[in-house]
């Protein structure tokens, strides 16, 4: 079934009384009743229009047979610039709109931090509250790396720690427990990442939360907590990404160096490139070291290589996101139910 984009000027914002009356009515998945997903997107600027596209695309896919409708909403105190604040005010809901409602699933994003304590940033006490909010009126809540990181924060003081280099690629997750979410996902599950900071997997387990997927050369992938109403889902990757995202990240990244907004070099994103293009892009790294100027961007070996990227997690993200549809439209329709039982896999 077609996944329904619902935005700000295609359809009638939700006031509190039109909400409320939802609330009470027991609504199954169906042509009439689609589960209403909101996605609050909170990417900076330069990513806000591709990351709704991402996540548009995604969950198109994953809604194969799941009829769901998509609802836009961002922070607001997320600095932002003239053209992404037209887009919001033309295409996304008011953060009061969202408060008053209820969703069957949620999706936070995080953003881009300038602090190392996330607590510092602006956007800090909107985002607590929309993380308690979707605690008790959504079946459960899709939390995206930063927002993964400020979840564990917020709910148990569990703090990210700095890596020494970018944890930047696609990588192989071993699945670790059974679960709802990866049933019948084929493994590895691969899914890419693009990161400064990781979460430690023993404070993890000791604050409750069941770790479904984890590699040696990546950590923790995807983890889950029961809070409040809602199963809360956190990926520390990013199974929505484009085949070109972590491309355009790289590039940006050179040219942070070759503009000295960052003193070392990025290194190559794992398991992404072709050996063709890694020689390519290795060959430019050091005409770049030798003659470091911002004009030297414009020599970026770039449309070749953008063109014969695969995503290669596609079936992966697919599979994952179809078990939350399935698993918030079970939880739809059993109001009362038990969140779906876990066990070690293999065990």
């Amino acid at each position: 079934m077609p996944l329904e984009f619902r935005t700000r000027n295609l359809s009638p914002a939700l006031n509190a009384e039109d909400s409320t009356r939802e609330n009470a009515v027991d609504r199954e998945s169906s042509a009439d009743n689609p589960l209403r997903i909101a996605l609050v997107n909170n990417m900076p600027d330069s990513a806000l229009e591709d990351t709704e596209a991402q996540f548009v695309e995604l969950l198109g896919a994953a809604a194969a047979d799941v009829n769901a409708e998509l609802s836009l909403y961002s922070i607001p105190s997320v600095p932002r610039g003239e053209r992404a604040q037209k887009r919001l005010n033309g295409f996304y809901f008011g953060m009061p709109e969202l408060l008053n409602a209820r969703f069957d699933g949620v999706i936070i994003t995080g953003t881009e931090p300038k602090q190392p304590d996330l607590r510092n940033e602006p956007y800090w006490n909107e985002l607590a509250a929309v993380m308690c909010w979707a605690e008790e009126s959504s079946h459960s809540a899709i939390l995206s790396c930063l927002a993964a990181h400020a979840g564990v924060l917020h709910s148990d003081g569990i703090s990210r720690r700095r890596l020494e280099d970018k944890r930047f690629g696609v990588f192989a997750e071993a699945k670790i427990t059974d679960h709802a979410l990866t049933d019948s996902v084929s493994t590895p599950i691969c899914f890419p990442h693009s990161r400064w900071n990781d979460l430690p997997a023993d404070e993890l387990i000791a604050g409750g939360y069941t770790i479904l997927t984890q590699a040696d050369n990546v950590g923790v992938g995807l983890f889950v907590k029961e809070k409040k109403d809602s199963l809360f889902i956190h990926f520390q990757g990013h199974p929505e990404y484009s085949e070109r995202t972590l491309f355009k990240e790289y590039r940006r990244d050179v040219r942070r160096f070759l503009i000295r907004e960052r003193e070392t070099y990025p290194s190559l994103p794992h398991g992404y490139f072709d050996a063709e293009a890694e020689g390519l892009l290795n060959a430019f790294r050091a005409e770049a070291l030798q003659n470091r100027s911002e004009e030297m961007i414009q020599m970026f070996p770039g449309n070749g290589i953008g063109a014969a990227l695969q995503k290669t997690w596609h079936s992966s993200s697919v599979a994952i996101y179809k078990n939350w549809l399935h698993y918030i439209a079970t939880k739809r329709s059993q109001p009362d139910g038990k969140h779906l039982s876990v066990q070690a896999a293999g065990g």
